[in-house]
C-alpha cells in the first residue's frame, strides 16, 4: 500500500526553524525522486524543494538558501529543514513523489500535510 506520512510541523516564531519529515511506503524509493510542497490560505500547492534520487536537489526562489532538502533510503524518508523560518512560510506542507518525465508533476494521493504556521 503506497502511503505518505508527513511529521513535524508546528508553531514557530519568524526567524526560528523546524525540520519536517515525510516516512513513504510502497514504492521503490531509493530511485524515486521527491518533493517537498506547501499550500497556503486560498493558494495553490506549489512545489518548494525537490531531491533527485542521485542526490542533486532543486529549490523554489522563495525558500533558496534558507531551506535543505535530504533524504535517508535506509529510511524511506526525505526531510526538510526549514531555517530562518518567515510568515510567509505559513503552510501545510506536503511531499510526494515526482514523475521523471515532462514536468515532473506528483504520481501519488496527497497525504495529510503537516502544519506550519510561522506568527510572533
Amino acid at each position: 500500500q503506497v502511503q505518505l506520512a508527513e511529521s513535524g510541523g508546528g508553531l514557530v516564531q519568524p526567524g526560528g526553524s523546524l525540520r519536517l519529515s515525510c516516512a513513504a511506503s510502497g514504492i521503490i524509493f531509493r530511485l524515486s525522486t521527491m518533493g517537498w510542497y506547501r499550500q497556503a490560505p486560498g493558494k495553490q500547492r506549489e512545489l518548494v524543494a525537490t531531491i533527485f534520487s542521485g542526490g542533486n536537489t532543486n529549490y523554489a526562489d522563495s525558500v533558496r538558501g534558507r531551506f535543505t532538502i535530504s533524504r535517508d533510503n535506509a529510511k524511506n524518508t526525505v526531510y526538510l529543514q526549514m531555517n530562518s523560518l518567515k510568515p510567509e512560510d505559513t503552510a501545510v506542507y506536503y511531499c510526494n513523489r515526482r514523475s521523471p518525465a515532462g514536468r515532473g508533476a506528483p504520481t501519488l494521493d496527497w497525504g495529510q500535510g503537516t502544519q506550519v504556521t510561522v506568527s510572533s
